[in-house]
């Protein structure tokens, strides 16, 4: 745990009480600050109370006491309006702020030089702020790995100079953090998402720019206008900035040739025959996890010899298992349409391919150039008769409903296809909500759906 002493003596409130509010609480607790806190869920409220945390209901209570509101990133901050604790808040000139900002400020006070990797990206973050981790264990480094990757920044130890803090961060939790100001920050891409949040896409490209606006050295992936504008503001403000590119030279920077991973046009990896980073996205996401551990003084044969045994992350183009020529691909963390585009691209035929969940804005005509890679689709849940639609006449289909009945088909499907590499992809450019809580259910789900289909299928 991160205690909060920057809130010492002083009255908090606080709002969401999940996990990684339920983490905020104890840590501001631990640093001596006096915390009020909510949830519109009752057994949120009963586990904090459990935990020792003072709840009470923060219509009822008097703002002006307070010296900021700690929000949960997933609470609407400004769009589609702001939530009524940020409304009160605002009444009252209460700063509003989140769990980063906090961290931010301690490490700040206690720690100023102690080294903060912050990542951001519409798709790919996780992958590269694992792969960071990685390679910064492999180099010998101490290394807390936490964020909207999975563990809540506050639950990781505190800040210190021997101690490297790999953090993904959301554009939720960027809009929180007015103080975001890492040792590295780390910009991959920008595509629609989450507008619903954000308004329209200048504000939601704006709020991620903050990350490396504040960062010491930015590493920007400059693969799309959003991303090319960053760097160059930046850049014209003489600011240090890594670009990285994946789809062309970069000769004063990190580019590639195929899979060979280059560093001012000298070859330092090569990523060929790569499970765990297939794909001209994960080229990317190497590329950019390379410069920022090269950043913080790790060699460029180190780097190679980290990139080699990165084992993957689990629901992102996880190779589940291979039987013959029949290989699995957990995907289910491919929630919209740009993060199946990449993964589709990885593989030039042969796709038996399983779509479909709660559609996001958009659905799946984006990706009608790569239709002809896949040899038929299986598809579940609410986006069934909206992607039925936009593949007909151009991919086979089946209506499967559920994924127990799509991966059976698909693995049979595959099985008797005679192709000489046959992929079974679960790639579902959707949320997970109509069927499964969260995408990981989606993809455990899957794990457990092949690994029953291999044992009845032997040999």
């Amino acid at each position: 745990m991160t205690p909060v002493a920057t809130f010492a003596g002083r009255a908090v409130a606080l709002f969401g009480l999940g996990g990684s509010g339920l983490a905020t609480a104890r840590a501001l607790l631990a640093g001596g600050a006096d915390v009020t806190a909510f949830d519109d869920s009752a057994a949120s409220r009963e586990r904090a109370e459990a935990a020792g945390v003072r709840v009470a209901d923060l219509r009822d209570v008097d703002w002006s006491a307070f010296a900021a509101l700690i929000l949960s990133p997933g609470v609407p901050l400004t769009h589609p309006e702001p939530h009524w604790t940020v409304k009160l808040a605002q009444a009252a000139s209460v700063p509003v702020i989140g769990d980063i900002e906090l961290f931010c400020r301690e490490r700040t006070a206690r720690a100023p030089l102690a080294p903060f990797v912050a990542i951001t990206g519409t798709n790919g973050k996780s992958t590269t702020t694992a792969l960071i981790a990685h390679l910064l264990t492999h180099a010998g480094r101490e290394v807390a790995l936490g964020g909207n990757i999975g563990t809540a920044i506050l639950s990781l130890p505190p800040p210190d100079v021997a101690r490297v803090h790999v953090v993904e961060c959301s554009s939720y939790q960027i809009d929180l953090t007015p103080s975001l100001n890492p040792t590295v920050g780390v910009f991959l891409n920008v595509t629609p998402d989450h507008l619903d949040r954000h308004g329209d896409m200048t504000h939601y490209a704006a709020v991620k720019e903050r990350l490396v606006a504040g960062a010491d050295i930015a590493v920007i992936a400059v693969e799309d206008d959003w991303t090319r504008a960053v760097a160059a503001r930046l850049e014209a403000d003489c600011k240090p900035v890594e670009r990285v590119r994946s789809d062309a030279a970069e000769a004063n920077g990190w580019s590639c040739e195929g899979a060979k991973l280059l560093r001012h046009g000298v070859v330092f990896a090569d990523l060929t025959g790569s499970s765990s980073l297939r794909g001209r996205h994960n080229v990317q996401n190497a590329l950019a996890a390379s410069a920022a551990v090269a950043a913080l003084g790790v060699g460029l044969p180190v780097i190679a010899a980290g990139l080699a045994t990165f084992p993957g992350l689990a629901h992102r183009m996880e190779q589940l298992a291979r039987r013959g020529p029949v290989a699995f691909i957990n995907d289910s963390k491919a929630t919209n349409a740009d993060s199946v585009e990449k993964a589709l691209a990885a593989f030039p035929s042969g796709v038996f391919w399983i779509a479909g969940g709660k559609a996001k804005a958009g659905g799946i005509a984006s990706l009608n150039g790569l239709f002809a890679r896949i040899s038929k689709a299986y598809l579940i849940g609410e986006a069934t008769e909206s992607f039925a639609a936009t593949l007909d006449g151009k991919v086979e289909y089946a209506r499967c409903d559920t994924l127990d009945r799509a991966l059976a088909a698909a693995a049979d499907d595959a099985a008797a296809s005679g192709l000489p590499e046959a992929i079974v992809l679960l790639s579902p450019a959707c949320a997970s909500f109509d069927q499964y809580p969260n995408f990981e259910a989606r993809g455990d789900h899957f794990r457990r759906l092949v690994a029953a289909w291999l044992a009845a299928h032997p040999g």
